[in-house]
């Protein structure tokens, strides 16, 4: 086992879990923040763009997986999926403003 190996396990983790966000919203037809947007991950990017960068996560992800690995990689593994997960749960998930909130809401209305 080399450090390496446990830090691209560790970043197969983090790749993975952030292409599930992105995935999601890109399949709903939903506009959600990427690297695209400007600013970068602050504003929302289309669908489609979040669809590329769900699949961009999810190919670095797999590559950097190994068929094998050792107990301690699969720990990496693991820890980096849950640390990118609270990450994502922290910056997705702050409070948004009256105005804005409604206006993401408008989606669930009933149609008159």
């Amino acid at each position: 086992m080399s450090a390496a190996r446990v830090i691209s396990s560790l970043a197969a983790g983090v790749f993975l879990v952030n292409a599930i966000p992105h995935g999601v919203s890109g399949v709903q037809g939903r506009e959600f923040p990427s690297p695209f947007s400007n600013p970068p991950g602050r504003a929302p990017s289309s669908p489609a763009a979040n669809v590329v960068w769900s699949a961009a996560n999810t190919a670095a992800g797999v590559a950097l997986l190994r068929r094998r690995m050792t107990k301690i990689e699969r720990a990496a593994f693991g820890g980096g999926a849950l640390a990118m997960a609270f990450v994502l749960a922290g910056f997705f998930g702050k409070p948004v403003s009256a105005e804005a909130g409604a206006q993401s809401q408008d989606h669930l209305a009933p149609v008159p």
